[in-house]
């Protein structure tokens, strides 16, 4: 199996997802999203794939959407590409969620909007001490999907939730690991160890009696995840056909504080 916007490797039963689209900071776009997808549904069916490690390539983790590839929509209707993306960042999601084996996030830099939703689907999370964060959706006049209004409440509780969607700060790997976004915060320069060390821990256990915990974690979770990403998609469209939404993408576009009216 070939890609061209990932690196896809397996090795002592531990696969490695690498978003490679270095010079967008990893943002998502169809391609990305599908072959993400693809690898994903690879590693939950391959039974040699006891362990799984989502990273991304140069200096970010992912950015989120490419907003790039939304701009050139934006004399249209948003609300297409939208879908289109929304349907395998969902897909990325729902494939973590539901594989029979631990998954873990080596956020290895920038990370935010979707890039932040695809890290706290995972299971674990290693950040390295340089990593970044941004909620990032309502800065540009957006709302969350792929999952954030579900899991950042449940790892770092309501209150905090509401405080990055509101204020959208930028925050640091200590802060994260703080508020119970991530697992573990290690040097830079050591995260590649690390998550492999981590993997390759878990690759070597009962990987069976993991399925099954994993199962029961999600028992309840899932129906509420699968209606909370529909809720979501739902507001993305919405927010795609704001006033605010696209004076938000030709500020960040052309890096300038974006003038929302609040419509």
């Amino acid at each position: 199996m070939e890609f061209a916007n990932i690196i896809y490797s397996k090795k002592d039963g531990v696969a490695t997802i690498r978003l490679n689209r270095p010079k967008l900071f990893n943002a998502l776009d169809l391609k990305l999203g599908g072959e993400l997808v693809a690898a994903l549904e690879d590693c939950g069916d391959d039974a040699n794939v006891r362990a799984v490690i989502l990273t991304g390539e140069g200096k970010a983790f992912c950015s989120g959407g490419d907003i790039q590839y939304f701009k050139s929509f934006l004399d249209s209707d948003l609300s297409s590409p939208f879908r289109q993306v929304i349907k395998f960042l969902n897909l990325a999601v729902i494939n973590i969620r539901r594989m029979q084996k631990p998954v873990i996030a080596a956020i290895n830099g920038a990370v935010g909007g979707a890039g932040m939703s695809l890290a706290v689907a995972c299971d674990l999370r290693i950040a390295t001490a340089s990593a970044r964060f941004r909620q990032a959706y309502t800065g540009i006049g957006m709302v969350g999907d792929g999952g954030w209004t579900l899991f950042v409440p449940l790892l770092a509780g309501y209150g905090k939730a509401m405080e990055l969607l509101l204020l959208d700060p930028v925050f640091d790997a200590q802060q994260a690991l703080a508020w119970g976004l991530v697992t573990q915060v290690v040097e830079d320069g050591k995260l590649e160890t690390a998550s492999m060390d981590m993997a390759s821990r878990l690759a070597q256990g009962p990987t069976k009696a993991f399925g099954i915990a994993k199962e029961n974690m999600n028992r309840a979770l899932m129906a509420v995840l699968e209606t909370q990403l529909e809720l979501e998609r739902s507001g993305m469209i919405a927010a795609s056909r704001t006033l605010d939404y696209l004076e938000g993408m030709k500020a960040f576009t052309e890096k300038r504080k974006p003038e929302f009216k609040g419509r």
